[in-house]
């Protein structure tokens, strides 16, 4: 199926942007590309493929995130993500984490484009669907422009036309990951001067961005935005980007109830499809906590939710008995 551009996405984060965290999403925008957690080539290639790569449909349009530097591996990796029906598959060269290091991708790979480049050839000959590119600007404090120039016009000479632009740099010793999220500083002019440069391309950017003015700006001068940290603690950021983004003002929920009441469904079916042992209550609404930020009631709210004694319970309606703390707060 043929979606809409990638006007707008939420980020692939560890731990965070799981099924269940896209499906809670999917309630709030439904034009919104959804990026999956990094998924390396060995979890897929000699590991539970099912586990990795299970999703509901609801989630489409949806991006396969990648982790790996062996252009074979990847390459299998990419057609196990096609098959699976995945609408992209995105090769993660940002991450700056000495874990993913070791394994000698994420952001380090930006210090060699052309076996970044060979990856990509590999990808895209094995798949019929986009294989796009998530980066930084630079590594550690090099801050020169023409290092991501290059970094990009190698990859875009094996067929990347869409690269994701965080617009940080990755200091790859010295740094946490949430450290590299917040000490280098934000360069934006560096993915506007790269779309000047490279217009065929699509250029999205990412990083820090946190509001719909901010996204409305941004869009002035390049292809997309991506959204990470602040769609996931203040979701409902999100209600507004149907109509405001994509002129669609049919699809945007008409309050923050609805969605609660949207997911019970889809909660009750996964505790039954996998059980008490196999799917806790708290593995869906822990993504759901910021719903109601900033409204009277929220920590309320945010406390039933984290009752372990009424998650243990695996009853779905608890949502709406945290909502309805919020309208005796109102």
């Amino acid at each position: 199926m043929k979606y809409r551009k990638r006007l707008l996405s939420t980020a692939p984060m560890m731990d965070w942007t799981d099924r269940h965290c896209r499906v809670f999403h999917r309630q709030i925008t439904r034009h919104t590309w959804m990026y999956t957690e990094m998924v390396t080539t060995g979890a897929l290639v000699y590991g539970d493929v099912e586990r990795h790569l299970r999703y509901d449909e609801v989630e489409h349009p949806i991006a396969l995130q990648l982790g790996g530097s062996e252009p074979a591996d990847l390459a299998k990796s990419a057609k196990l993500g096609e098959q699976w029906g995945y609408d992209e598959i995105n090769l993660n060269c940002g991450c700056p984490s000495e874990r993913v290091q070791k394994g000698a991708f994420g952001a380090c790979l930006m210090n060699e484009p052309q076996l970044v480049a060979d990856c990509v050839k590999a990808m895209r000959d094995a798949v019929s669907i986009d294989v796009t590119v998530k980066h930084r600007i630079g590594i550690d404090y090099n801050e020169d422009y023409g290092f991501v120039r290059d970094f990009i016009g190698t990859i875009a000479d094996a067929g990347c036309r869409t690269f994701i632009v965080h617009a940080r740099n990755a200091v790859l010793k010295g740094l946490s990951p949430k450290e590299n999220r917040e000490i280098p500083p934000l360069r934006y002019h560096v993915a506007y001067e790269l779309k000047k440069e490279f217009p065929e391309l699509e250029i999205i950017i990412n990083g820090g961005i946190k509001t719909n003015d901010e996204i409305e700006s941004h869009l002035r001068h390049v292809d997309g935005v991506m959204i990470g940290r602040e769609a996931y603690h203040n979701p409902w950021l999100m209600a507004e980007w149907d109509a405001r983004f994509y002129g669609d003002g049919t699809s945007a929920p008409g309050s923050r109830e609805q969605v609660l009441e949207a997911m019970i469904p889809y909660i009750r079916e996964q505790l039954e499809r996998y059980g008490p042992l196999g799917m806790r209550l708290n593995s869906i609404t822990r993504h759901m906590l910021g719903l109601m930020a900033g409204l009277p009631g929220a920590r309320g709210f945010r406390q039933l939710l984290s009752d372990s004694r009424r998650l243990a319970e695996g009853n779905p309606e608890l949502l709406l008995e945290a909502a309805g703390r919020l309208r005796k707060a109102a």
